[in-house]
């Protein structure tokens, strides 16, 4: 039976674990910690293994798992390091200095989001999870979910460096209260 959940677990780390190192550095902002968080939630994982009914949701339990790791030593962790305006540069294979230069932007605009938004951010947009899925994932309310995504990309939205990079941050649905709709959404009564 061991060798059997040994055999199942392994495959599954090695089939998945590229995307959810992504995530866990999404979620961290640095290669170590995304490859600590990483090892630690599957490590939880691996642990809880015979207690998964469904193997088929796998992906959005260590999901959870990720984020609530994250969570715990975020509010456990003492002020060690201290932010600074530049990032490091990183290398990135078969990548042209624009698209180089694009990934900082963005990620230089995320690390600005609080920790919250900057998970949903990630979960919704990066994992293309929806709201429900993000909820669960992050173990709060579907509300809550859209208002901190809305508070999340508004603040993405006034980011003068995302904008003068072209990226297209996600439009509300509506305007808010007393602004017109943008020409593009208005429908013509012919």
């Amino acid at each position: 039976m061991t060798a059997d959940r040994d055999q199942e677990f392994s495959r599954y780390v090695t089939e998945r674990s590229g995307a959810l190192l992504r995530i866990a550095y999404l979620l961290t902002g640095n290669r170590a910690d995304a490859e600590d968080l990483l090892q630690t939630a599957l490590a939880k994982t691996y642990l809880s293994w015979n207690r998964i009914q469904d193997k088929g949701a796998l992906d959005g339990y260590v999901r959870r798992v990720l984020v609530n790791t994250q969570t715990s030593w975020w509010r456990k962790r003492r002020v060690e390091e201290y932010p600074t305006d530049q990032l490091p540069e990183q290398v990135w294979e078969d990548t042209g200095p624009a698209e180089i230069e694009l990934r900082s932007t963005v990620w230089n605009s995320l690390a600005q989001l609080p920790r919250r938004q900057r998970a949903v951010v990630v979960l919704r947009y990066y994992e293309d999870l929806s709201e429900a899925e993000t909820a669960a994932v992050m173990g709060i309310s579907v509300g809550t979910v859209k208002s901190t995504a809305s508070r999340a990309l508004a603040k993405l939205r006034t980011d003068g460096a995302l904008r003068d990079a072209r990226v297209a941050i996600p439009a509300p649905l509506r305007p808010p209260a007393g602004e017109p709709l943008p020409k593009s959404a208005k429908v013509d009564a012919d």
